[in-house]
């Protein structure tokens, strides 16, 4: 999509004008000027339509050609109107013109430093759409996306790089969304060397001789009832003078049966986002790389299947994750933790500033936080303030949960180091505490995102299904720690 900054809303004209609205239809920049050409009709006509400007409202006004535009669109923003909400009424304009050629539209003029970003982020974020299989897809047929203001080229850049970040979550939703049939590990490894070829970003694939070879005891014992074999992704760039180091670990299980503790048939159908995390890593090193931020970055995702097949881990079995601790596994269904024990151990050895894991961990986290919101646990303050900080500039939403030290002995084991499971209630907390263990002195954050990875509703810029969550937050985590 080319994204155009035009002349004013006056002299221009085209197939689809969006202009913003506040509520109790305040009008908003460009909309005063078209309730003027339009006259007083307007005012009646929208009270037929039930538009008052809320944030979600949008309506498609008959022009009467009293404008140069075919087709006229109210969008609704609320009242208190910050980066987030003028990102969700761009993705419900998204929504509204995905069979335009060309749309023009003055939201951008909303007073925000961030506003283009927010207008091209929402935007096609709000056009995505996940129609490989179907037999009839409805793609975007959108080419332009024009501002109409006189641009100068901070708005250029700044739209730039917000489609650089929407392509970046969108390729997450896209391996997210495919069937696991469909992204076997050795399929999402190719995809990142493709991906870390076409960026110069260094992508080494540890392959099963390799994980065992490298003692990853957490991934092979979960990949043991598995037919297709596990994978290792490591991903790393490098720009020159880096201001920081930054390790991400994303839980890679690319489809959940639970394993011998076999789960339901209907908390199956899902499974094939339980590699979101992974996902989330792979988007925002391309996201990070094509936007060349100046910190070193490294990627670790850990991918596998968690299969009941005839050589699966068995409850009560010890496995000896990368670190040397060992684990009695008392139930196969808590198995995210297990891969992630490499990946962090991994991460740890190569001496970030920090670490940020990312991974669809405990049904526990969306008990407690819903379906939108995804916890956060750390093992450093400065660590959880600036990845909450990044999360809030990114309009995603976590909330940190404790990590309290006298829940640790109840990871306890009789026969080995610890055990994979806590007690019963508390258990996004016990999940955490157990990958604590494995981080060593590094400063940690842990975002449990098994809510938002996978968004339960239509609406603004995300659609059901795959959300690409934590992306945004990423990026702007390492823009952060460029800025020092």
């Amino acid at each position: 999509m080319d994204f155009l900054a035009g002349g004013s809303i006056e002299t221009e004209s085209g197939e689809v004008l969006a202009v913003p609205v506040f509520e109790d239809r305040t009008w908003g920049p460009g909309a005063g000027w078209v309730a003027d050409r339009l006259g007083p009709w307007l005012d009646e006509f929208l009270d037929g339509q039930g538009f008052s400007g809320k944030l979600g409202e949008v309506v498609a006004v008959p022009t009467a050609e009293r404008l140069s535009f075919r087709t006229l669109l109210l969008v609704g923003v609320g009242t208190d109107v910050d980066d987030e909400v003028l990102r969700k009424a761009a993705g419900w304009l998204g929504r509204s013109a995905t069979k335009a050629v060309d749309v023009a539209t003055t939201l951008h003029q909303i007073d925000l430093d961030g506003a283009v970003a927010a207008v091209v982020e929402g935007f096609l974020l709000g056009q995505y759409r996940f129609d490989t299989y179907k037999s009839a897809g409805e793609p975007s047929t959108t080419e332009r996306l024009r501002f109409l203001a006189p641009g100068d080229e901070a708005a250029s850049v700044a739209a730039g790089d917000a489609a650089t970040v929407a392509a970046a979550i969108a390729m997450a939703r896209d391996l997210i969304n495919e069937p696991a049939i469909g992204k076997a590990p050795e399929v999402l490894a190719t995809k990142a060397v493709e991906m870390g070829r076409s960026l110069g970003v260094d992508v080494d694939v540890l392959e099963p001789a390799d994980i065992e070879r490298e003692h990853l005891g957490g991934l092979m014992g979960v990949a043991m009832g598995a037919h297709n074999p596990a994978r290792l992704v490591r991903l790393s760039y490098e720009p020159e003078d880096p201001k920081a180091f930054l390790a991400l670990v994303g839980k890679g299980i690319v489809f959940d049966s639970g394993g011998l503790s076999l789960k339901s048939p209907d908390n199956m159908e899902t499974m094939k986002t339980d590699m979101s995390g992974a996902a989330a890593v792979f988007a925002a090193m391309q996201a990070i790389a094509a936007l060349g931020i100046p910190v070193r970055v490294l990627g670790i995702t850990p991918l596998t299947e968690n299969m009941p097949g005839g050589g699966a881990l068995r409850p009560g079995d010890v496995i000896r994750p990368r670190n040397g601790k060992t684990v009695e596994v008392l139930n196969t269904d808590a198995e995210g933790r297990l891969v992630l024990a490499d990946g962090l151990s991994l991460a740890a050895e190569a001496e970030p500033d920090l670490i940020v894991d990312l991974a669809t961990l405990t049904g526990a986290c969306k008990v407690a936080l819903g379906y939108k919101i995804g916890g956060l646990w750390s093992n450093d303050e400065d660590a959880a303030f600036k990845v909450k900080a990044a999360a809030a500039r990114a309009g995603e939403r976590f909330w940190q949960m404790p990590l309290p030290d006298d829940y640790r002995t109840k990871l306890d084991s009789q026969i080995a180091d610890m055990k994979n499971i806590g007690d019963r209630w508390g258990g996004a907390i016990y999940a955490a505490l157990f990958l604590k263990e494995f981080v060593a002195d590094v400063p940690w954050v842990h975002l449990d995102i098994a809510g938002p990875a996978r968004w339960p509703d239509e609406e603004h810029y995300q659609s059901k299904g795959g959300s690409g969550f934590g992306v945004r937050t990423l990026v702007e985590l390492a823009k952060e720690l460029a800025e020092g």
